[in-house]
């Protein structure tokens, strides 16, 4: 039996990892290192976080981005925005040298036991641990408009589902949305040679300033803090004391989660995108329909006018939404218990990143609601890191886990009893 397994192998799911191993745990880690990053994100896209708020999370602080740069003859400079590529790279490379290796296998199940969890994989392996670490990243949580949802994929995608924008050279290509990965999926594919607008509800395009000078005056210091999250004093509570955001009235929290740190585009992509790709702004999806190849989007302003545009291909860049009912492995019996965050779908969590149910714990997006903007960025894994695992280590040292709430206690005696008898046919590893 494991003490921990960790799902996921992004930027949370390593960093926990790390922080697992040197504090002794017998763990595994099932993912494919930084698969979103690898395999959901345009060729040619820039990291719109400064590198040095861009680190994953060991416990000696050793394993940086500046470090891996610096190795390898990068520059590495604040205000210098880096390629995405750079940082997959040294995802990839933090987690050979900082954390257990990982396993590069899919979970299809995570149920509760009389010991804990147990957790299967589509390639057949059936795990038991006696607690669980869902670093599962952004990919289960991709939302789309309404008119949209219903269409085919090779009309309509999620700006997460290209790796190479290439193939629309040539296509007429509609991007819904008004934040960074809308500006830039459209400046990516007009620089290809497709013919691209951005549809935006918002009445317009916000913009990033270039950050200020990491060396200032204390004046300009106090009044626009530099933190994780760029600068400002709010800026500075969300990333620098996510554990005090947690203690804030839950509808407060769900508030914050939703309107802090709104859409916007970097600084650096301005020039790129506004000379290359004309916006429809104030403009809401109300329809959408396929007439012969193409897509007729229904666009209403908030005027009230009305009007069409048919289009090769819909790219909805509108994010991601952080509900336990998008997360199908987790059992059923265990997500209709768990207490959520005032009126969302997210888990509520103590300090220490563990839910209602003992032994099960989060990290990343999916704990926005409870501690705030920085869970949706690499900033706050540090933080999530450090506080998983002593959480671990608490579960650990009672002196058992909490009964299985009773919605699932038979169910889960009857797939105990049948992993049992299973440890010695299958390749279950304790």
């Amino acid at each position: 039996m494991y003490d921990l397994v960790v799902v996921g192998a992004g930027p949370y799911g390593l960093s926990i990892a790390s922080h697992a191993a040197a504090a002794g745990l017998n763990l595994r880690v099932l993912g494919r290192p930084m698969a979103s990053w690898r395999d959901h994100m345009p060729q040619g896209m820039f990291l719109k976080s400064e590198p040095w708020s861009s680190n994953l999370s060991d416990p000696a602080g050793t394993h940086t981005l500046a470090a891996y740069c610096a190795a390898r003859g990068i520059t590495v400079e604040h205000g210098r925005p880096l390629p995405i590529g750079t940082f997959t790279e040294y995802g990839q490379w933090f987690g050979k040298r900082a954390a257990p290796p990982a396993d590069e296998q899919t979970v299809t199940s995570v149920v509760p036991c009389a010991r804990g969890f147990r957790v299967e994989t589509a390639e057949g392996e059936v795990l038991v641990s006696r607690t669980v670490a869902l670093a599962v990243g952004v990919m289960p949580f991709v939302h789309k408009p309404g008119p949209l949802r219903k269409l085919p994929s090779e009309f309509v995608s999620h700006s997460s589902h290209h790796r190479d924008l290439s193939r629309f050279k040539g296509k007429d290509v509609t991007v819904i949305g008004a934040g960074q990965a809308a500006l830039e999926s459209a400046a990516l594919l007009a620089e290809e040679g497709a013919h691209v607008r951005v549809v935006a509800r918002a009445d317009r395009i916000n913009w990033n300033t270039p950050p200020q000078p990491l060396e200032r005056s204390v004046f300009k210091a106090i009044r626009d803090p530099h933190c994780g999250l760029g600068t400002g004093w709010p800026s500075w509570a969300w990333s620098e004391i996510p554990w005090a955001v947690r203690k804030l009235p839950a509808g407060l929290r769900v508030h914050i989660a939703r309107t802090a740190l709104g859409p916007a585009g970097a600084w650096w992509l301005r020039d790129r995108f506004e000379f290359a790709v004309p916006v429809l702004l104030s403009s809401r999806l109300t329809a959408a329909e396929l007439v012969r190849d193409q897509v007729r989007l229904r666009l209403e302003s908030t005027d009230g006018i009305v009007r069409t545009v048919e289009t090769d291909h819909v790219v909805a860049a509108t994010g991601f939404a952080p509900r336990l009912s998008r997360l199908s492995m987790l059992d059923d019996s265990v997500r209709a218990i768990l207490h959520r965050v005032g009126s969302s779908d997210a888990p509520e969590l103590n300090g220490r990143f563990e839910s209602s149910h003992p032994g099960l714990f989060f990290a990343g997006l999916l704990t926005a609601p409870a501690y705030g903007p920085s869970m949706r960025f690499v900033y706050g894994a540090t933080f999530t890191a450090e506080r998983v695992v002593q959480g671990v280590q608490r579960r650990l040292a009672a002196p058992r886990l909490a009964t299985v709430p009773h919605a699932a206690r038979a169910r889960t005696i009857e797939q105990h009893r049948i992993t049992e008898g299973q440890l010695t046919g299958q390749a279950v590893r304790r």
